[in-house]
């Protein structure tokens, strides 16, 4: 398709020049034509004029003594002048008094009348030019001279004409044709060339080769210097790009055995603190029991309220321990993306939190079935987490209502749990997923400031966003997404 592009442009040169050459001709020939016709037919009339005079003024003296003989005698010396077919003299009431033809077709028929005020007037005719004249003596007009001149000779002189020109056109035509391949070696083959390179290049992103240059030092050449120089640029680029991509390549490679290594060190630190920590705190939990069953009655009040003290921190140490456990956990495990029914989700674990209070009066809102792509083990610590936040947040009212759904955001499947509960100055928002950030005391609201950092995680693992809107005492939405759903008419698409 190129190769055919490219000869295209050399044909389109050499018809160009071979068009604009005989256009050229065209017009001069035209031209040269219109010139020579007017010219022509000027001469004719000043030589038809000529004679004219010559004519009346030696018939005077006929017309006067009514000798048309002698009048005759006149005409008959315009038999020397080819173009002249037919000649007469008239008197002044228009009656023939001398006759003059070349051929019998060619006789006077009418004369025609002078404008008034002219003394001689001449006519074109399809094939003939007429010549009137008057004759004076003594200045009154005393007849007329006709004249009829034959226009074949124009025809045959334009004849002429166009063969030379036809003869001019066809040899500036091969003419044309030999500059034309001369022209397009000079400037159409670079460009041939330089449209070749272009294509190996685009195809093979060889960007080594380079256009040859051309002896002249023209525009031509500035194009081609600009194309190499591009090429060269290019080529450089393409080159720091491949080292950098290769220095990337090998960083990543680097990055990834240290997060293969860290990864595996943080198991082992997870397995450390699951059995070694464990252990200490479980005796810990254990001897103070024993110590408060055995030995509380030999003390004093004060002394068992700081072994409870002690056993409640021992127990809020274990919580921490198996929080920040699942937390590694929900970083480090294996993600197995299907497809999960949030709405059950959301109800199983309302459900339980019911029967943990059978007898708080709490609303719980959630569709029939809403489906997401996920893993359903942490989209389900996502929806415990969020809702038994609500269900905890909401424990002062006497009546609550807990709902959870989904919105249509420019395309996307935004899903929401919200709640009528104590909820929370929004600027400070950005605080509550930071672990171990707490916006309320553990006094109002137990916690370890864990689970919603847990959250943000797991929503980040699948590729989406968490976010929270809320004022006190006036509820609180939370809001994430799944990178994994996309909405089409409304409807989510899978």
């Amino acid at each position: 398709m190129v190769a055919g592009r490219t000869h295209s442009i050399s044909i389109r040169l050499m018809w160009m020049n071979i068009l604009v050459s005989g256009v050229a001709l065209l017009l001069a020939c035209a031209g040269f034509f219109v010139y020579d016709q007017i010219t022509f037919r000027q001469e004719m009339v000043r030589i038809l004029s000529a004679q004219a005079q010559i004519i009346g003024s030696n018939s005077v003296s006929a017309i006067l003594f009514n000798d048309p003989e002698s009048a005759s005698e006149t005409l008959s010396a315009l038999r020397s002048s080819q173009n002249i077919a037919s000649a007469g003299i008239f008197t002044s009431n228009r009656q023939a008094f001398a006759k003059f033809s070349r051929d019998s077709v060619d006789e006077i028929l009418t004369v025609p009348t002078l404008p008034p005020d002219e003394i001689e007037a001449h006519w074109f005719r399809s094939r003939h030019l007429v010549m009137v004249r008057q004759i004076f003596s003594e200045g009154k007009p005393i007849g007329f001279v006709y004249l009829r001149a034959d226009l074949r000779g124009i025809e045959e002189r334009l004849k002429r004409y166009a063969l030379i020109a036809l003869s001019v056109l066809l040899m500036s035509l091969v003419v044309a044709v030999f500059i034309s391949s001369a022209f397009r070696k000079a400037v159409a083959q670079p460009i041939i060339h330089l449209a070749e390179i272009a294509r190996d290049v685009s195809r093979d992103k060889d960007y080594s080769i380079r256009v040859t240059q051309t002896s002249n030092r023209d525009e031509l050449a500035i194009l081609i210097d600009s194309f190499n120089e591009m090429l060269r640029e290019i080529q450089q680029r393409d080159i720091a790009l491949q080292r950098a991509r290769d220095g990337l390549e090998q960083r990543v490679s680097d990055r990834t055995r240290e997060l293969v290594s860290a990864n595996r060190e943080l198991e082992a630190f997870s397995y450390s603190v699951s059995h070694d920590l464990r252990g200490p705190l479980d005796s810990l939990n254990g001897f103070s029991y024993v110590l408060l069953k055995q030995y509380g009655s030999r003390l004093d009040e004060q002394g068992r309220d700081l072994i409870e003290h002690i056993r409640s921190s021992g127990r809020r140490m274990t919580e921490l321990i198996d929080t920040l456990l699942n937390l590694s956990r929900v970083t480090t495990s294996v993600m197995h993306t299907e497809k999960v029914d949030l709405s059950e989700l959301a109800r199983s674990t309302m459900e339980e939190l019911c029967r943990s209070e059978p007898g708080r009066k709490v609303e719980f809102v959630a569709p029939a079935r809403e489906e997401a792509f996920g893993d359903v083990r942490l989209l389900r610590i996502v929806m415990e987490n969020l809702l038994r936040n609500a269900w905890k947040y909401t424990s002062q009212h006497e009546h609550a209502r807990i709902e959870f759904g989904h919105q249509n955001r420019e395309g996307r499947a935004v899903y929401f749990i919200s709640d009528d509960g104590s909820g929370f100055d929004s600027g400070s928002a950005g605080r509550l997923f930071q672990p171990f950030q707490r916006l309320h005391s553990t006094t109002q609201f137990p916690g370890n400031g864990i689970g919603l950092a847990t959250v943000r995680r797991i929503i980040q693992r699948h590729g989406g966003e968490i976010w929270a809107e809320g004022a006190v005492e006036k509820g609180a939405t939370f809001y994430f997404t799944l990178a994994s759903d996309r909405f089409m008419d409304g409807k989510p698409t899978y």
